[in-house]
């Protein structure tokens, strides 16, 4: 069982909906709207979504032997780390998927995407139709759209999990069990992790029952 044995040591601060399917759609936004895009969402200061402090970007210590560029999920905590060179994790709130559509595991980010779009998986429409049958053609990109800013594409093997790490348009569910199984980020913060991402890296998802415990 993964546990913060393999994780991180602490969190001493050194400074302060839902899976998705790569199904192409009709448009894609051009540069100039990524960006008026990426200004409306990371507009407003540093936590104009009023969330508890914790869940703010912090560097923080690693464990030793940690994979720089590996992306490490506590779920108990609700904390996403990326392992950076020389000892430190830059810690990000997140949200995780509620009851047991999360899925613990070892994955492969294997894509990335910028303003990417989205389409409900058929168990998500099947499970909720009320909620996402509208969105069975897919959702154009922006800033409402399920995935937000950006995603990062988990897969085991060659094969797509349908589990994403990505933004999301509920900045307040951060903390919570949320989501149709994905790892929800900030918009503004995600934006911040995804050029440090690089493809290949491994993200390790940790059980939400008993592996780790919960630290402020």
């Amino acid at each position: 069982m993964l546990t913060r044995r393999h994780f991180i040591r602490t969190t001493t601060a050194l400074f302060a909906a839902s899976a998705a399917s790569p199904l192409m759609a009709s448009t894609w936004p051009d540069a100039a709207q990524k960006a008026a895009w990426d200004a409306e969402v990371e507009a407003g200061g540093p936590n104009p979504w009023g969330l508890h402090q914790r869940f703010l970007p912090q560097r923080i210590v690693a464990n030793d032997g940690l994979v720089p560029g590996d992306i490490h999920v506590d779920a108990v905590a609700r904390y996403l780390y990326h392992i950076e060179e020389g000892g430190t994790a830059m810690r990000y709130g997140v949200a995780i998927g509620r009851g047991d559509l999360y899925e613990p595991g070892t994955y492969t980010i294997k894509r990335k995407a910028e303003w990417p779009h989205w389409t409900p998986t058929r168990n998500m429409i099947e499970r909720e139709p009320e909620v996402y049958a509208q969105y069975e053609n897919g959702m154009e990109p922006g800033p409402r759209n399920a995935l937000g800013s950006r995603a990062l594409y988990l897969y085991l093997g060659e094969r797509d999990t349908y589990l994403r790490i990505h933004g999301t348009p509920f900045p307040t569910s951060i903390g919570s069990r949320a989501s149709s199984g994905c790892v929800r980020m900030v918009m503004a913060h995600i934006n911040g992790l995804y050029p440090r991402v690089q493809i290949g890296a491994t993200a390790y998802l940790y059980s939400p029952v008993g592996s780790v415990t919960a630290i402020s």
